[in-house]
């Protein structure tokens, strides 16, 4: 059986050059934290994810800094029960990449995300980004719908899909953990 372009471009992500990689690496550690690029690196990633080549499109690669979400140990003035350092953060490092795009960029909206690498210092991110004002966007049937106000601020709302993932609601976590709970969809309608 034939296999497409897209299938290969999958395959060679899945064991990528780590010598080219390591040198795109060195590149992205100089440049800023939040830089736009031209094209997706990984297109088949950004294809299904709902990119498209064409106007209105933004993609936007963020660089995170690994590790460090607990506060420092306190050691002095507490008794034992207040000394925890807990975890700080309950986002994963993905949707943070997505809302520090987003903010940087006010006028686009945040369509989905991907990793692309990561180092002993950082992760890398490729964020796909819509602008909803512009006209090839707004007669697209396909993508339209992120041009409704009730859809600005979806990364700040939990709604990519990131996001779901670290709020516990993909697929996988709802076998485990039904979330919301059946008690809060109950409050609901009433």
């Amino acid at each position: 059986m034939a296999r497409g372009f897209y299938y290969y471009l999958r395959q060679a992500w899945k064991k990528p050059d780590m010598k080219i990689l390591r040198e795109r690496m060195i590149e992205w550690r100089s440049s800023n934290a939040i830089t736009k690029v031209e094209a997706p690196l990984r297109l088949d990633r950004a294809r299904s994810l709902g990119y498209k080549a064409k106007k209105g499109f933004v993609i936007v690669r963020v660089r995170l800094k690994r590790g460090g979400r607990r506060n420092p140990k306190i050691n002095k003035g507490r008794r034992s029960k207040r000394q925890s350092n807990k975890k700080i953060l309950k986002m994963n490092y993905q949707w943070v990449a997505e809302q520090r795009a987003a903010r940087k960029y006010r006028n686009l909206e945040v369509l989905n995300s991907y990793w692309i690498g990561k180092d002993g210092i950082y992760y890398f991110f490729e964020i796909i980004m819509v602008d909803p004002e512009r006209p090839e966007i707004q007669n697209d049937t396909r993508i339209n719908w992120i041009a409704n106000p009730a859809n600005r601020g979806r990364v700040f709302r939990g709604l990519t899909s990131a996001a779901k993932k670290s709020r516990g609601l993909s697929s996988k976590s709802r076998m485990l953990k039904v979330r919301p709970s059946l008690r809060a969809w109950e409050r609901r309608g009433k």
